[in-house]
């Protein structure tokens, strides 16, 4: 992406605000001649911000301005969207996961172990199955329902929204772990949050409006 000079700026708003509209009236309101235009004219149009047609004048390029944002949106880092994780130990009950599920209001519960590392993750669905038929939920561990490494999906940092959204729509889940490895020979990783597709979706609203 280019960046604009002062003139290209005042250039683009001119022809949001009136377009369509000529290179003789562009020329007028920012006080200069014709010719001293055409190179910005010439590199706005080749860059795609401004359409031009004979005898109408220039446009502003409303499908560039959206795709430029929607660039500048997905390539949002996702430490700076992720929430903190709901966590219970491994050893918890899977009737004080359920109890704990509908007091956060959440879809997922992330098992640690006592050093805050990812042990397992734990879905509605997976507290569902275990709830029909069981009687003996207080009995019943987190531990014998949860999904456990490697078959856990997770994602780190420095990794962007649009690489989030892709892993949760690919795999078919709500949530992804956001996690720091510590040690990838024995699948170990510190739990550092959580990003959902409720968060993506706010964060994008919020980027929108900012907009």
């Amino acid at each position: 992406m280019i960046k604009l000079t002062k003139r290209q700026d005042e250039i683009l708003q001119i022809v949001k605000e009136n377009g369509p509209i000529t290179g003789k009236e562009i020329a007028e309101k920012l006080s200069v001649t014709r010719a001293a235009l055409r190179p910005d004219l010439a590199i706005l149009t080749m860059s795609g911000s401004l359409d031009a047609r004979p005898r109408v004048g220039y446009f502003f390029n409303d499908k560039l301005e959206v795709k430029r944002q929607a660039k500048k949106f997905i390539q949002q880092k996702v430490s700076d969207f992720k929430a903190h994780p709901i966590v219970v130990e491994k050893s918890t009950s899977v009737y004080n996961a359920i109890v704990q599920l509908f007091l956060e209001d959440v879809g997922t519960l992330y098992a640690v172990d006592t050093e805050g590392n990812l042990a397992g993750v734990i879905s509605r669905k997976d507290l569902l199955r275990a709830a029909l038929g069981n009687k003996n939920l207080q009995e019943l561990p987190v531990s014998v329902i949860m999904t456990r490494m490697p078959n856990i999906i997770t994602i780190n940092s420095e990794e962007t929204l649009l690489e989030a959204a892709k892993k949760m729509i690919n795999f078919h889940i709500d949530s992804l772990p956001v996690v720091k490895e510590v040690n990838h020979k024995n699948n170990t990783y510190l739990l550092l949050g959580r990003i959902t597709k409720t968060t993506i979706t706010k964060s994008y609203l919020e980027f929108m409006e900012e907009k």
